[in-house]
């Protein structure tokens, strides 16, 4: 298949990811297969899939799934509604998503399932003393399950919807706030008790399912309705309760496979949770945007010890790779397995990115406030469908350099070329966004590299254009170019490597194409760590948005793999290409 043949240079430099050995288990304060080995989970989410958040579609404020149809049907008609979201389940996970992975690296995928697709809600039960089941959704998880099998990955099963929805931060769980929620209902309790024993009995002999987490990012005050999130919690009482009833609804059916439970305040509250009453259970923990240090787990380290049962970092990302590597390196350096979030969404740092399109961009606008009147109902549903159809893998662009950073570089400072820099008889253009792929300070330096404001450090943003590429690295989209992109925000002291093959030994001119409001900016660029080009200034081309091509110096150099780097002495200016042109050919 063409996207996997794209993404095979992956496979050989990655260390194998475990292959599934029978049912897991908690065993010794770890994860185990069934034959006693420590088995280090690499997994991700396939968070968008059976549940949309409206930030993954471009959309501002809270937009829980059920708003964003509501939407959707005041534009189109039922039918048309109906039919985009068919389209979307039909796309965006299949076979080829869980191929790609496991090429990749991944080990274990985390399953966010919404009930709706499983079971009614509520209200709507013609029979409130029973449940109704719908195939729907026990059909997606069975094809996914299926995938996984074929290709030796853990599936875990992940309650992210729970009826009624288990918190206030609304979009997560796709809770409507105008009824009740889980932990106001008796009835929504009963239900999400019975869809896991459900679940259960179906895969109770599945050995690649690889645990049950029973329930995602419970954020509620269960003894201080102010405090809506939970963090202030101190007893928990009504999560350990239902945690545990279901657990008992399981282990009536199903023996074997590992409980999976999350604290509150999205996942990090276990405050009056333990003591553990079930022997085969991993406690869950989430991290977002603080610091990669000892101190930023310590709690769950202190929990792991005090329980002598393992611990998982089931969602973590939604940051830049140089925060990716840390957190692996971190997380693996203490035995910890991770799930990574989300696998593609329309937005830059993750391993797959879904494209966008005009009309849906219009609709977007429409949403977010940024147009008064709606689009035509034609190019609402052409939009629409085009988006779903467009989440399938063949129309992902993939980030191999969040791939990369997740595999290759947490324990690595090597470099490799990001695409094949060939310079031969004719100019050769080097697309300035194409540098090396490998960490900062080692393919590039920036200033500005990850977001670390949950621990009361820098909010800083990594790549400030949001596109292309997830590192530190500023890339912009040139607006008067299709898939045109461009480095800005340049700095001194930033720097950027590119590895090139020369195909004959010549003397070569270097050019930069450069957009500068001003004469200050200047470069300095090495050779295979030798300075050739020193303090050359980048003269002004009258703005930010005006290319022109300027020459840099002339250099011969010998046949074969060469690496440059550029520096940014003085910044102020955009970079788009690095161009070199071939003069005499040397015999």
């Amino acid at each position: 298949m063409k996207k996997l043949v794209c993404l095979g240079f992956l496979s050989v430099i990655l260390v194998t990811a475990a292959q599934a050995q029978g049912f897991l288990k908690a065993a010794d304060k770890k994860i185990v297969t069934e034959k006693g080995e420590n088995i280090l989970l690499r997994g991700i989410g396939l968070g968008g899939w059976m549940l949309q958040e409206g930030y993954m579609l471009k959309l501002q404020g809270t937009n829980p799934q059920y708003s964003i149809r509501k939407r959707i049907e005041q534009l189109l008609s039922p039918a048309q509604t109906g039919e985009f979201y068919d389209t979307w389940l039909q796309n965006f996970v299949t076979r080829a998503d869980i191929d790609s992975m496991r090429a990749w690296g991944f080990n274990s995928v985390r399953l966010p399932m919404h009930y709706n697709l499983y079971t009614l809600p509520v209200e709507q039960e013609p029979d409130s003393s029973k449940q109704t089941w719908l195939t729907k959704g026990f059909q997606l998880t069975d094809s996914l399950l299926s995938w996984c099998k074929a290709n030796k990955i853990y599936l875990i099963l992940d309650l992210h919807a729970a009826p009624g929805g288990q918190g206030n931060d609304l979009n997560i769980a796709d809770r409507d706030s105008s009824k009740p929620a889980l932990w106001q209902s008796g009835a929504n309790k009963a239900k999400t008790i019975a869809l896991w024993k459900k679940l259960a009995e179906r895969y109770k002999d599945e050995p690649y399912i690889g645990g049950y987490d029973l329930l995602n990012e419970t954020n509620w005050g269960f003894e201080d309705p102010s405090d809506l999130h939970g963090i202030k919690e101190t007893g928990n009482k009504p999560l350990r309760s239902l945690l545990m009833d279901i657990t008992q609804a399981i282990r009536s059916v199903d023996k074997k496979h590992l409980i999976i439970i999350e604290g509150n305040a999205w996942g990090n509250n276990y405050k009056g949770v333990f003591p553990l009453w079930d022997d085969n259970t991993a406690i869950s923990f989430h991290k977002y945007w603080n610091s990669n240090n000892l101190q930023s787990i310590r709690n769950m380290l202190d929990i792991r010890e005090q329980t002598q049962a393992p611990i998982w970092l089931g969602e973590t990302g939604e940051n830049s790779n140089t925060w990716f590597s840390e957190a692996v390196r971190l997380f693996e350096e203490n035995n910890i397995g991770w799930s990574w979030w989300p696998l593609k969404k329309i937005g830059h740092n993750n391993p797959l990115e879904i494209k966008s399109n005009l009309n849906y961009n219009s609709l977007a606008d429409y949403w977010n406030g940024r147009t008064k009147n709606p689009p035509k109902e034609s190019n609402v549903y052409s939009g629409l469908l085009e988006l779903a159809v467009y989440t399938n893998i063949r129309s992902n662009q993939v980030h191999k350099d969040v791939i990369d950073a997740l595999f290759r570089q947490p324990f690595s400072t090597g470099t490799i070329p990001y695409k094949p820099g060939l310079v031969g008889l004719r100019d050769s253009i080097i697309h300035a966004v194409d540098y090396d792929l490998g960490r900062n300070g080692s393919a590039y330096f920036d200033q500005d590299t990850a977001n670390y404001s949950g621990s009361g450090g820098r909010r800083g943003v990594g790549n400030r254009g949001n596109v292309y590429r997830n590192d530190g690295v500023d890339i912009f989209r040139d607006s008067a170019r299709y898939e045109s992109y461009y480095i800005g925000s340049t700095e001194a002291g930033e720097w950027l490597q590119y590895t090139i093959t020369a195909k004959e030994t010549a003397g070569f001119a270097f050019k930069l194409s450069v957009a500068a409001g001003t004469d200050s900016a200047n470069v300095t660029m090495s050779v295979d760590g030798k300075w050739v080009f020193n303090n050359v200034p980048v003269h002004s081309t009258g703005s930010l948005k005006s290319w022109q091509t300027q020459p840099i110096g002339h250099l011969p150099m010998k046949k074969g793999v060469h690496v440059i780097r550029l520096y940014v002495n003085k910044g102020g200016f955009n970079l788009k290409e690095l161009i070199i042109t071939p003069a005499t050919l040397q015999k």
